[in-house]
């Protein structure tokens, strides 16, 4: 039980590194984004991407429903036949750009999970956005990788302890969704 001890007081002293003013810009730029009418957007890899499928459930069912304003999101990591279509055709790098390629327009948002902050596919997609005029989140370690650097905003997680970071993406995504669900704002 000791492990289990020593890993929750690590996540909790990993959990209070993370800026509460970057989550509150995160939450203010989905605000804008749901009352404008423009698309969210969120990618990863791995845990990551089951992070941010999660995520669109949360918010597109558990923010926008029995709401008059209602967001706009779709996982890039969700549609297994265009990322194996285009991992197989093109390469595995374009999988999240090409569909923002389709989709995104200035000033969407785009969200990009990933632990290491080096992943290719992640980072080439917060270029494309970045380059279009949208707005990109990084959640992301603040210790290291490009992605902190690229991105308009970050939210750190110190550490590198890839499940302590998971948890952290997962909590943060948590607090963004929930800030609707709970009419935290309207």
């Amino acid at each position: 039980m000791k492990f289990a001890a020593d890993y929750l007081e690590e996540l909790s002293r990993t959990m209070s590194g993370i800026d509460p003013a970057a989550l509150g810009t995160a939450i203010s730029w989905m605000k804008e984004a749901r009352d404008a009418g423009r698309m969210v957007f969120v990618c990863g890899n791995g845990g990551s991407a089951a992070i941010a499928s999660q995520m669109v459930t949360d918010v597109v069912k558990g923010a926008s429903y029995g709401s008059k304003a209602r967001f706009k999101m779709i996982g890039l990591t969700d549609s297994i036949g265009l990322i194996t279509a285009y991992a197989n055709d093109v390469d595995y790098e374009s999988v999240f750009v090409e569909q923002l390629r389709n989709f995104a327009q200035k000033s969407d948002l785009l969200f990009a999970i990933s632990g290491s902050g080096n992943s290719r596919n992640v980072l080439k997609a917060v270029e494309y956005a970045n380059g279009i005029g949208c707005r990109t989140i990084a959640l992301t370690r603040s210790g290291g990788g490009t992605l902190k650097d690229i991105a308009r905003l970050t939210i750190g997680v110190p550490g590198s302890h890839m499940g302590r970071l998971e948890d952290c993406f997962f909590v943060i995504t948590h607090i963004i969704c929930y800030a609707f669900m709970d009419k935290a704002v309207d």
